[in-house]
């Protein structure tokens, strides 16, 4: 009896042309908000006289400065496929505890009257220690990013309100408000430092072995694991350094403000969604650029500058935030070709 052999199977490639599709349209989502802005520009100009002055454009950079910071935290832990919440208490609870140490009694502080440069390295110090906290209860205890980082955000919003006694902190040092104060080429020092912060963040993305392993992390842990990448220091870094910049995030709010409120950095965290994800930082990991996070922020600022000038309700603003990142996950689901987890 014969014994008939089944052809051999063929692999199935896919196409050089629809990986090329696929790069081009991840591409366009990132380059897409270029147009927006512009068209954002010009509505402005037609809508206000004022919009396009350089009074108001310095002004629509000096607001964003701190979310960039914090949008730029939350777009490297967010490449690493984790989330990090507590960012927006660490934009309130670090310099709070800074200004605390600084401030003597009679000004609501602990009377401790800690020199100035000492009490801002304590602003850094707290966002570090948070947020290496985070990262050794997701990184070594496997717990769940999301739950542990909404967990912290709550109890420092507590500790914030309980250390300032709910009172707002005002009269610090010169040195709390002169990145926001002080101006180079009439631009505030806090939007060169915003700046200078994403442009080191996409030169290391893109160029440094430090970079290329955030994106390996995001896409497959296991994977990265094998290839020699150090998973877990590289990831527990991430949380470090996402703290600090949070915590200078709130710096800069403080001096933007000019004082420093029991509730400074609450409910910031949807609009530092809202950035990351319209910039086309992907939820799952493994995905984005800094120069798409950079135009989310600059493209939430221009409209909430445009919303604020017509005189629309802040209420308004959140419900459009919310529009927005529906719209940029219904953009994702598009152009990556899978459903989120």
């Amino acid at each position: 009896m014969t014994e008939t052999k089944a052809p051999p199977v063929t692999p199935v490639s896919v196409p050089a042309s629809n990986s090329a599709r696929t790069v081009l349209l991840r591409r366009a989502r990132e380059l897409a908000l270029v147009p927006a802005l512009l068209l954002l520009l010009v509505l402005g100009a037609v809508v206000n006289d004022s919009f396009l002055t350089e009074r108001n454009l310095i002004s629509i950079l000096g607001a964003s400065a701190a979310l960039a910071m914090v949008v730029l935290a939350e777009s490297l832990v967010l490449i690493t496929g984790k989330f990090d919440l507590s960012l927006e208490s660490v934009v309130g609870i670090a310099p709070a505890l800074g200004a605390l140490l600084v401030l003597p009694a009679a000004q609501s502080g602990w009377g401790s009257e800690f020199p100035a440069a000492l009490s801002l390295l304590a602003i850094l110090v707290v966002g570090a220690v948070i947020g290496g906290f985070n990262g050794i209860l997701v990184v070594k205890f496997k717990l769940n990013a999301f739950i542990v980082t909404l967990a912290m955000l709550i109890v420092l919003r507590g500790l914030l309100v309980g250390a300032t006694k709910g009172k707002t902190l005002f009269g610090m040092p010169d040195s709390f408000y002169s990145l926001a104060t002080t101006t180079f080429l009439n631009i505030p020092m806090s939007v060169w430092l915003a700046a200078a912060s994403f442009a080191i963040a996409g030169f290391v993305l893109k160029y440094h072995r430090v970079g290329r392993a955030l994106y390996a992390i995001g896409g497959n842990a296991d994977a990265a694991r094998a290839a020699g990448i150090r998973v877990d220091r590289v990831m527990l870094g991430v949380f470090v350094v996402a703290g600090v910049l949070a915590s200078v995030g709130g710096l800069l709010q403080t001096g933007y403000v000019g004082a420093i409120s029991a509730n400074q950095g609450q409910n910031m965290i949807f609009t530092v969604f809202a950035a990351a994800v319209i910039g086309g930082i992907s939820l799952d990991g493994g995905k984005g650029t800094m120069f798409g996070a950079l135009t989310g922020v600059l493209l939430l600022g221009v409209v909430q500058n445009l919303l604020t000038l017509a005189q629309v309700p802040s209420f308004w603003i959140q419900a459009i935030y919310g529009g927005i990142i529906l719209v940029a996950l219904m953009i994702a689901r598009v152009t990556t070709g899978r459903a989120q987890d």
